[in-house]
């Protein structure tokens, strides 16, 4: 199965992708770590300009991390994508990718949390880069590219929304109620 977790930062796809990994025993490829794994190399290095000042790194890094990625032995059962794509180009990218490969996304999870909580689990996190103005950086950001990736995704049929304000154990109930109900409704 190879899911896409959408969210604006803060909403918990990290934390929900590692359990919903084990639950299915997939592989989770988060782009902010790979990004963050990568800074001693020279795409590192380019991609750290970008998110040390709240912009999105360009797609052309990302793809590349991304691409190196799927070909490692344990995507070929699964993924869950954390953090990608965050772009209709970046999406129809990963689709023609994953075509090549025979293995089209099954869902994409957007997980929902009002502004002023993800305000909150940011600061309280502590990175260096989540500082007040970029926090407002990204979420602005966000908020204009991720609309038409949630249309993209509506439209091929494959988007189910997940309300991820309450409890970490109880977004992660929503979670497995709908990864088991596309089971069960894609089964012969």
């Amino acid at each position: 199965m190879r899911i896409v977790f959408l969210g604006p930062p803060g909403a918990g796809k990290g934390t929900q992708a590692q359990r919903l990994k084990d639950y299915l025993g997939i592989a989770h490829l988060s782009t902010g770590e790979m990004l963050r794994d990568a800074e001693d190399t020279p795409l590192g290095r380019k991609a750290a300009r970008y998110m040390l000042t709240g912009q999105l790194v360009p797609d052309d890094i990302v793809l590349g991390i991304v691409v190196q990625r799927l070909s490692e032995k344990d995507c070929s059962q699964g993924c869950l994508f954390d953090g990608f794509p965050r772009t209709v180009p970046q999406a129809e990218a990963l689709d023609r990718m994953l075509a090549v490969r025979g293995m089209p996304l099954d869902l994409v999870l957007a997980l929902n949390v009002p502004e002023a909580d993800l305000n909150a689990r940011l600061t309280a996190r502590g990175r260096p880069d989540d500082d007040p103005k970029t926090i407002a950086e990204r979420f602005r950001q966000y908020c204009a590219l991720t609309q038409p990736l949630i249309d993209y995704y509506r439209l091929r049929g494959i988007l189910r929304q997940i309300d991820a304000s309450a409890s970490p154990d109880k977004v992660f109930e929503r979670i497995r109620d709908t990864i088991d109900a596309t089971v069960s409704s894609n089964s012969p």
